[in-house]
């Protein structure tokens, strides 16, 4: 195990000519204002000072988890599992985006440091825009040297100190105006275990930095390597979940647009139509009027109500795709801007933060249409007397009302085409009486959910649809039918499909005399004779069942399947008859 030493962060850069420093949100607290303090970063990847977080009201929430998790520092470990119980969980609320926050055992101060908060801290302060930065050694004294040997800030008194000793004669020494083009300044990251050594190996097992004495001892059988040789692993995995992530950001402000344009046509179908209603009413005096007013009371609690649908689905959004952004800003600043150590410390939390911003579900979807139509020859009835014009519609499909009809509902048979009508309605039950509605048919085998059936869906423009599939094998299939994303009344449910239905080889037939033309040697299934020699049926004679069926199985039902099983003896005379 050899330590390179140019790893693939460094530590301490030159940043480009005339480049400016990061925004006053990467070093203020956002509670207190000031300069991060002790900075903590918590799980929705928002930095706060730790005094600002100890001065949070924390509350009690029950965490329903088993007495052992089962896992520890050293990884998984096989044991026994305890049943479930209660235990008490401190949290306390992120004061930027209210999330909630389960304080670790050792509360705020086990949370973990923003290494990265406090370089950019320490370059605002060389910058003059902080309140300055005191010595390293006497925290007493403005700083006035840098020993980049021991990265530590040094007052004049401690430099010429730091000089005379014979361990750090040799140090190099450098002007803290000639730091102001650095991109990092920060201290040497100890071990807080060893706080008298550096944290620059990383164990594999524990998933954390350690340092020499961590290795030799809790980690001796751990595999351990230095942080210049891991990080590309590690890095490489935080930049796959960033990837993953940055997509939704794209998504969500695509999204917000699309709402932000179905506002304004909501806006601006509003006034048109409430433009239609007073023109309407002008040609009716005090009766017109009360019913135009009403019209436009009607219109704003129309308005009203899909404009807090779509607010509603706004805020959410915009929630959604501030915790994205700050997850993302946050990412690309850690991996462009930290040093290795400092990506690997905070990795577990972005990481983790990552994955459940990815997880989370969203509409791009207005959640409300802007569909709102005026009828002014729609008759709306009486109003003082007199017969009024004019009716507001905003008829939509509604899914809960809409009925499966058909004989093959429930039905099928394979290899043959089954078939079903869907009637929409609204709301108040009544037909929609025009097509245009999206809807999704799926029908999957109960067996086999990866091989879905084709189904067809043609529009007869009045409101009903006619749906058609064909399935391939017997068994049981879940059949879906959705409208906007929902389900349709009596959606999903099960079809039933048999093997393929058999054909008749005879005829459907009165009689068998009939049928064959009077030809003595032609039988029926029915088992009925005549005289005379006629090894078939005959109205009135012995055996005749008294109405149609098929002449090869007996059956009375035209559609019904044949259970002729083709014995010998009849089947020539039979097949006679189906000839003729």
């Amino acid at each position: 195990m050899s330590e390179k030493r140019q790893p693939l962060l460094g530590f301490v850069g030159k940043l480009p000519s005339g480049t400016a420093l990061e925004s006053s949100g990467k070093t203020h607290c956002p509670l207190c204002m000031g300069l991060f303090k002790a900075p903590r970063l918590l799980p929705c990847l928002h930095t706060v000072c730790t005094t600002c977080l100890e001065q949070l009201e924390p509350f009690s929430v029950v965490d329903i988890r088993g007495g052992d998790s089962g896992t520890s520092s050293e990884g998984p470990i096989s044991q026994e599992v305890k049943p479930r119980s209660l235990q008490p969980q401190i949290g306390i609320l992120c004061p930027v985006c209210d999330a909630q926050v389960d304080l670790p055992t050792g509360g705020v101060k086990a949370l973990t440091i923003d290494h990265l908060a406090m370089n950019d801290v320490m370059l605002e302060s060389l910058h003059g825009e902080g309140q300055g930065l005191v010595c390293d050694l006497c925290s007493d004294r403005a700083v006035e040297k840098r020993c980049q040997t021991c990265t530590a800030n040094l007052c004049h008194f401690c430099c010429q100190a730091h000089r005379r000793q014979k361990k750090t004669t040799h140090h190099t020494m450098v002007d803290l105006n000639d730091l102001k083009g650095y991109g990092r300044v920060g201290k040497a990251i100890l071990c807080p275990a060893h706080p008298a050594e550096e944290l620059r190996l990383f164990c594999e097992l524990c998933d954390r930095p350690v340092c020499r004495d961590c290795v030799v001892g809790e980690h001796r059988e751990h595999p351990c390597d230095f942080t210049s040789n891991v990080i590309h692993k590690h890095g490489d995995s935080v930049r796959e979940l960033l990837r993953g992530t940055q997509p939704h950001v794209e998504a969500l402000e695509e999204a917000l647009a699309q709402i932000r344009g179905t506002d304004r046509a909501l806006q601006e179908r509003v006034e048109a139509v409430a433009a239609d209603i007073r023109t309407f009413s002008e040609g009716y005096i005090k009766a017109i009027e009360e019913h135009r007013d009403k019209l436009l009371r009607q219109l704003e609690d129309i308005r009203v109500q899909k404009e807090s649908s779509l607010q509603l689905q706004k805020a959410q959004l915009e929630q959604l795709l501030a915790d994205m952004r700050t997850g993302v800003e946050f990412t690309q600043h850690l991996l462009t801007s930290g040093s290795d150590l400092e990506i690997l410390i905070t990795k577990g939390v972005v990481v983790e933060r990552l994955r459940r911003l990815n997880n989370i579900k969203y509409s791009a979807r207005p959640g409300a249409s802007h569909r709102i139509c005026f009828s002014p020859q729609e008759k709306a009835g009486r109003c003082r007397g007199y017969e009024v014009y004019g009716a507001i519609s905003t008829k939509e499909v509604d899914p809960a009302r809409c009925v499966l009809q058909g004989e093959d509902l429930y039905r099928a048979r394979e290899k043959q085409t089954a078939s079903f009508t869907l009637l929409c309605k609204d709301a108040a039950g009544e037909s929609m009486g025009r097509g245009g509605d999206d809807i999704q048919v799926s029908v999957v085998p109960k067996d086999k959910k990866d091989s879905p059936v084709r189904t067809m869906v043609q529009d007869n423009k009045d409101g009903t649809y006619y749906v058609s599939y064909t399935p391939k094998e017997p068994g049981v299939y879940t059949v879906l039918v959705c409208i906007k994303e929902q389900h349709v009344q009596g959606s999903p449910f099960t079809v039933t499909v048999r093997k393929r239905h058999r054909s008749h080889p005879g005829v459907f037939h009165c009689c068998t005399f009939c049928s064959s033309g009077g030809q003595k040697t032609a039988r029926c299934a029915c088992g009925g004779t005549m005289p005379g020699g006629y090894l078939g049926c005959g109205h009135g004679h012995k055996g005749h069942p008294g109405r149609p069926h098929w002449s090869c199985c007996g059956k009375f039902t035209e559609k019904a399947e044949c259970t002729w099983t083709g014995g010998q003896g009849a089947a020539r005379s039979l097949l006679r008859t189906v000839a003729l």
